[in-house]
């Protein structure tokens, strides 16, 4: 049976590319979101272009609907390929406004709904001795503070640290966890001026990003899947930043 991938947060952006890029590999994509539009609309340009793929909504911060719909996929899949645990949120809260609703909604979101993910999916992987899963971080959870975004830091970090304790934990298992740190990327999010950079910073970060542009999503769905294949098959507990060379070329 063709290898099944699950991805969230896949409506939009990274995850919407990512889900592109795998179905265009070969992969039945599993399209999961809270935007539902979005989602089923990825799903219909998938199809429509010859591959495969089916929608579920999901809510990462529900622990009870996580383990449904992946004991649903295993059932009618029989397992679970690959997890690109891709959803999350970034909202721009100044330090004197950020109570423990909003760190916790943040970290219920970025880091704990990645685990909530890949937590019903493990002895499925175990005993079948495969599995690859993917953790999207950031630049701003390796390197950089993001002034009026603690939280988002922090469990961006904290993402990096799940990645190394999987890892370790599963690589016996013949299961390999790795992540990704995008840079400054083209998607909603960063165009957003209430909580990023805005078009006027985009367009003002790609004067000092050493390759003269931003990312655009495919540009980290491409190393997504790249980290799946069996071309990174020693690869394991890795966060391979992809930034356009931000990082290496500030100074």
């Amino acid at each position: 049976m063709t290898e099944t991938c699950l991805i969230t947060g896949a409506g939009i952006g990274i995850g919407r590319a990512s889900a592109k890029a795998f179905a265009a590999a070969g992969y039945h994509v599993v399209v999961t979101d809270v935007l539902d539009a979005e989602g089923q609309s990825c799903v219909d340009e998938i199809r429509a272009a010859g591959g495969s793929a089916e929608y579920h909504r999901l809510d990462v911060r529900s622990t009870e609907a996580a383990d449904a719909l992946v004991a649903r996929i295993e059932a009618e899949r029989g397992g679970i390929d690959v997890i690109v645990a891709n959803a999350g949120i970034a909202h721009k809260v100044p330090l004197p406004a950020l109570t423990d609703e909003k760190w916790d909604h943040t970290f219920d979101i970025d880091l704990k709904g990645i685990f909530r993910v890949i937590r019903p999916a493990l002895a499925g992987m175990k005993s079948r001795r495969k599995g690859s899963v993917i953790a999207l971080s950031s630049i701003m959870g390796v390197a950089y503070g993001w002034y009026e975004h603690v939280h988002y830091s922090a469990a961006k970090a904290g993402v990096v640290g799940l990645v190394r304790g999987l890892a370790v934990e599963l690589a016996r298992d013949g299961i390999r966890v790795n992540g990704v740190a995008p840079g400054y990327i083209r998607t909603a999010q960063l165009l957003s001026k209430e909580n990023s950079l805005g078009p006027e910073g985009a367009a003002k970060a790609g004067e000092f990003i050493p390759i003269g542009r931003i990312g655009e999503p495919e540009d980290v769905a491409d190393v997504v899947l790249f980290l799946a294949s069996n071309g990174a098959r020693y690869m394991t507990g890795q966060v391979v930043v992809v930034d356009g060379g931000l990082l290496v070329g500030r100074y």
